[in-house]
């Protein structure tokens, strides 16, 4: 079963994109797995800082662990994809390429439009579709899609995933209502290590 630690999370480097090789993707993957999402640093003193984007896109394979679909939609391939500017270059095929989840290959697709989402599992929504907000997740409003933003005010306007920066570390939110909205469940070992959670079943938001 995976778990989850709950130490610091790491820093990241200045600049929100960075040439990355082979070896370099393997290692934020590793460092930023799911098991321990906000563990503290293992970048060697020599590696530099993983920047914004790697981390994300990191988070975004790992979340696919820790995501429960409804099994009238699962499918030998887990789509894991981006609409709008994609601002992770080749990382995000890098860390998923050859890797299987529950015995289901993952794949990056890049998206034209919102109307193209129904193969998805994840999709990541970027920063150039902040004026399309509202048009995108009505979208999937009714399908059992895991959608991810680090767009100011995604939960308010219905996103179940929102990565947020604190002192310098890339951290997540988490909207439980957005997820029962759309039939997908959420583990609560990766509940424990967001900052915050809305639509908590006690009733109390938790920070």
């Amino acid at each position: 079963m995976n778990t989850l630690t709950t130490s610091p999370a790491p820093h990241f480097g200045k600049g929100r994109r960075r040439p990355v090789d082979d070896c370099r993707v393997i290692l934020v993957a590793s460092c930023f797995a799911v098991a321990c999402l906000l563990a503290a640093p293992i970048l060697s003193a020599q590696a530099a800082a993983p920047t914004q984007d790697e981390v994300e896109a990191a988070y975004l394979y790992n979340f696919a662990k820790f995501v429960t679909w409804p099994a009238t939609t699962k499918s030998d391939v887990l789509n894991v994809c981006i609409l709008g500017k994609d601002p992770f270059g080749n990382t995000l095929d890098q860390i998923v390429a050859g890797e299987t989840i529950d015995n289901r290959h993952l794949a990056v697709l890049r998206l034209a439009n919102e109307h193209l989402v129904q193969p998805c599992a994840i999709l990541f929504i970027g920063e150039s579709e902040s004026s399309h907000l509202e048009r995108d997740l009505a979208a999937v409003a009714q399908l059992p899609i895991l959608t991810v933003s680090d767009i100011p005010g995604f939960m308010k306007n219905g996103g179940t995933i929102q990565f947020v920066l604190q002192e310098n570390r890339v951290r997540f939110e988490v909207n439980l209502n957005a997820a029962r909205k759309c039939g997908i469940v959420l583990s609560s070992q990766l509940l424990k290590v967001a900052t915050r959670v809305v639509g908590n079943p006690s009733g109390k938001e938790v920070r």
